[in-house]
């Protein structure tokens, strides 16, 4: 299909919207092997890949009010995964780092995710891995993001 109309258009954006609800609701099901709630998982997703993020700014990417983050960090600085860090010049602003144990939790959840995606990935085609490859690199161009590990 050639999207060359505005219904075109319309109807593709329909089904990626789908699609993408489904795979990640699909792998979001290994997140319990983790060990780490959904939550808590997501927040520690960005603390890791941040390095180190503000209070604010991590509310902000997680899309909750700044109390409801700072519960939430508070339960996951008690379990060991992250520390909070107030910085000289300001002690109002609160950065928030990963722990080695942080970063194994995720490393273990984004492993139970990636194998099975990897499973899924060897039912497809030549073509259809070649298609996912393409498909792939256009949706790091639209939304401005290139995969990233989590370094050892």
């Amino acid at each position: 299909m050639e999207p060359s109309d505005t219904s075109d258009r319309q109807d593709l954006a329909d089904r990626l919207h789908s699609a993408a609800i489904h795979l990640l609701r699909s792998l979001r099901a290994h997140d319990a092997g983790s060990g780490v709630s959904p939550a808590r998982l997501s927040a520690l997703s960005v603390i890791v890949y941040s390095e180190q993020i503000t209070m604010s700014g991590l509310a902000a990417a997680e899309q909750v009010r700044l109390p409801t983050m700072s519960r939430l960090i508070a339960g996951m600085e008690h379990d060991g995964l992250v520390q909070r860090l107030s910085q000289s010049a300001d002690a109002r602003v609160v950065t928030v780092t990963p722990t080695a144990k942080g970063r194994e939790a995720l490393r273990r959840g984004r492993r139970l995710r990636l194998t099975d995606l990897e499973s899924r990935l060897e039912t497809c085609s030549t073509q259809e891995l070649a298609d996912i490859q393409r498909a792939t690199t256009v949706l790091e161009r639209l939304f401005g993001h290139h995969a990233t590990r989590i370094e050892d």
